[in-house]
This record gives C-alpha cells, sequence and structure tokens, in this order.
C-alpha cells in the first residue's frame, strides 16, 4: 500500500513540477526578450542571433551598464542574502534559499540578456530545482506526503533538465542532463520521470520557444567520409574542451564574492564590451558565434572566428572568475563549432567536398562533450537544438567518444599532478 501511495504521489509530482517548471521558463524567456530589447533593440532568432543593428558604442555602454547592475545584484546575494545552493547540493538535502536563488536567476538572464558572455541554462535548471523542491514541502505539508529520499533527490535533478528542456525545446537532453551529469546513475525509474518531466516542460515552453532549431545548419547528409573529418577534429577539441573545463572548474573555485565583485565584474564587462564593438557575436550565451561558424565560407571569416573562440573562452571564463553565475554549455557549443568550422574550411583546401558546418557541428559536440563530461548529452544536444537527422548518429557518436577519451588524458593527468 504505502509502495503504491509512493509511486501516485511521484506521477503527481511528476506533472505538476513539469507543468510549473515549463511556464517558468516561459517567464524567463520573456524577461531575456525584454532585455535584449531594451539594452540591444534585439529581436534575437537563429538568423538574427546578434546586436549587430545597433552601433559599436551602444554595445559597449549594454555591457557596462549591464555589468555594474549585475555586479550590485551578486554582491547584495552574497553580503545581505544566504548562499546560494547549488543544484548538486540541493539533490543531497541542503535547502535552496528562496530570496536568493530567484535574485541570482534574475540576474543571470538580465547580464545575459543585455550581452554577458556566458550561457543562460543555469538559470532555468536553478528554477526547476527551487520549484521541486518547495512543491514536495507543500506536498508533506498539505497532504503529509513524505517522498523517500531516492524520490526526493530524483524530483530536483528532473526538475533541473527540465528547465533546460523547456527553455531549448530539448527534452532527451534535458533527461540526459539530470541522468548523466546530476544522478550519474540510470534505471528505469529515473529515466522515465526526468524525461516525462523533460517533456511536459518541453510542451508548454514550446509556446514561447516553438518548436525550431536553435542553430541553423545545412541540409546535407554526413557522409562516411566525414569519419575523417573526427579523426582531426575530435582530439584537438577533446583538448581544448579540456583546458576549457579546467579553466571554467579555476573560476568556479577562485570565483569572487563580496566587494572584488563590484570591480572585477565591471571590469570584465569592460573588456567584453570592447571586444563587442568590433565583433558582436562575443556577446550573449555564444550562440551568434557558434552560427557564424556554422556559416562561415571564407578564410577572413575563419580567421576571425578563430580569434573569437579565444576571446569567448577568455571572457566567460573571467566573467565567472568576476562574480558571476552562468553556464557553459552553450560558450562550449560556440568555441568548438569555431574550431571545428577553422579544420573543416583548412581540410577542403586540400579535399574537395567537405562540408564546413558538419565540421563545425562535430567540433562543438566534442568540445561540449570533454567539458561536462557527458558525451551522451552532448550529442542529443546537437541533434535535438540542431534538428539533425539520422545521418549525423555515426559521426557526433564517435566524436564525442574520441573527443571525451582524449581530453580525458589530460584531466586525468593534470589531476593526478596536483
Amino acid at each position: 500500500m504505502q509502495n503504491q501511495r509512493d509511486n501516485l504521489a511521484l506521477v503527481v509530482s511528476t506533472v505538476v513540477i513539469g507543468i510549473l517548471v515549463g511556464i517558468g521558463t516561459i517567464i524567463l524567456g520573456l524577461f531575456q526578450e525584454t532585455i535584449e530589447w531594451l539594452f540591444l533593440n534585439l529581436d534575437e532568432t537563429a538568423a538574427h542571433p546578434a546586436a549587430t543593428n545597433v552601433a559599436p558604442v551602444h554595445r559597449l555602454l549594454s555591457l557596462v551598464i549591464a555589468g555594474l547592475i549585475a555586479a550590485l545584484l551578486w554582491w547584495f546575494i552574497s553580503k545581505k542574502l544566504k548562499p546560494v545552493v547549488s543544484i548538486e547540493n540541493g539533490i543531497k538535502g541542503q535547502t535552496f534559499p528562496v530570496s536568493s536563488t530567484l535574485v541570482d536567476i534574475v540576474t543571470q538572464i538580465f547580464y545575459v540578456g543585455a550581452g554577458g558572455p556566458v550561457g543562460r541554462e543555469v538559470a532555468p535548471r536553478q528554477l526547476g530545482s527551487l520549484i521541486a523542491q518547495n512543491w514536495m514541502k507543500l506536498l508533506h505539508k498539505i497532504r503529509q506526503v513524505q517522498l523517500n529520499e531516492s524520490d526526493r533527490q530524483l524530483l530536483i535533478a528532473a526538475a533541473a533538465g527540465a528547465g533546460f528542456a523547456g527553455v531549448y525545446i530539448a527534452p532527451i537532453t534535458g533527461m540526459l542532463f539530470s541522468v548523466e551529469i546530476l544522478m550519474k546513475r540510470a534505471n528505469k525509474r529515473i529515466v522515465v520521470v526526468s524525461l516525462s518531466m523533460s517533456l511536459i516542460a518541453m510542451l508548454i515552453g514550446s509556446w514561447l520557444h516553438d518548436f525550431k532549431p536553435y542553430y541553423l545548419v545545412g541540409r546535407l547528409n554526413f557522409a562516411p567520409q566525414s569519419i575523417w573529418l573526427v579523426a582531426i577534429i575530435a582530439p584537438v577539441c577533446g583538448i581544448a574542451g579540456a583546458f576549457f573545463r579546467k579553466g571554467f572548474k579555476w573560476a568556479g573555485k577562485h570565483k569572487a564574492k563580496g566587494n572584488p565583485i563590484l570591480w572585477q565584474l565591471p571590469l570584465i564587462s569592460l573588456v567584453t564590451g570592447i571586444i563587442a564593438m568590433g565583433f558582436p557575436q562575443i556577446m550573449g550565451n555564444g550562440r551568434a558565434l557558434a552560427q557564424l561558424a556554422i556559416q562561415s565560407q571564407t578564410s577572413s571569416l575563419i580567421k576571425l572566428i578563430l580569434l573569437g573562440a579565444v576571446a569567448k573562452a577568455f571572457v566567460s571564463i573571467f566573467t565567472l572568475k568576476a562574480g558571476a553565475t552562468g553556464g557553459t554549455l552553450t560558450p562550449s557549443i560556440s568555441i568548438g563549432a569555431s574550431i571545428g568550422a577553422t579544420i573543416g574550411f583548412i581540410l577542403s583546401l586540400f579535399i574537395p567536398g567537405i562540408s564546413i558546418w558538419q565540421a563545425a557541428i562535430l567540433g562543438a559536440s566534442a568540445l561540449l562533450a570533454t567539458s561536462q563530461q557527458a558525451p551522451l548529452m552532448a550529442m542529443f544536444m546537437l541533434f535535438e537544438i540542431c534538428h539533425l537527422n539520422y545521418s549525423a548518429l555515426l559521426p557526433l557518436g564517435l566524436a564525442v567518444c574520441v573527443a571525451v577519451a582524449t581530453g580525458n588524458l589530460i584531466l586525468t593527468k593534470k589531476s593526478g599532478a596536483n
């Protein structure tokens, strides 16, 4: 009888949390669109992801002003509110403080919307986990239903993945984020709950985002010869992904707190703004840079995106070091796509028929897999957000495997040395 009651509580919780998280992703999406319009006069789409329609000084001012405001808000959290609890610690049993978590979420979306160079995917994941934890408290208070520890952990992890799914319309990616990164184990119960919640959040989030690809790619199938691209791109991006992972892990370990936020974040925002005056694709979560890499065809553009990848890695890492909260998934995609496109272009000079956009996608998946240590999530994320077909399965699968294996040689060696 108790088992039936637990199962019923889990089913009801999965549906309710999925609906609430989906609604939450719509609110966050509308807020970001508002900030982009107010600060950058930008109506962001896959075809027009960068703020190229405003003057260079406008982009500089947007980042400087946003950096000052965000610095004050993150300083306020660190000095006046309870510390923000990570999703991983929430799964372990710590309580998410409502006020500081909500301020952190809003600040992230605001900063990225105004051009901050980090990912926005942490905010909806935090919101999902916060909703799940408070739903379980409400359920216990009203109906005296106390979920067991494994189901409590599962609902928080699944809600985090659902937050991602609702924003990017990527339910398999949301499920795999919960399973591969947060839970780090899989069984039928975990997969069914995580996928169901992500599907519900996706269906509701699609009201705002629609079922459109996040990145625009070509229509050609991946040919068998793309395996040769994998042999070169995957190891290079595996190495780059390992160093990028070490960089943002270092930034998190040495993250500014308290008064240093007030000068460090405005400073890196100023640096980003100066770069954005000549290269607007540096702004935001990396979508614009990745799309530029996917569409690149000329040598001058290839040089630009390679420099852009280096700059993106630098400003993303030091923005996180300066006290900002933000994601590294979409920056990883942009850096990997730039490296992949560069290698693809060089090879196309000697081997006719190589598709640069396919090289960019291979690079994106490879670097993402290594930087996040999640090959399945990386592969299916590119499938879902690019609307790839079955022909991409073999090359992307090989790319993430080779990249993670190569990158882990560096990560293992470095950790062993420490």
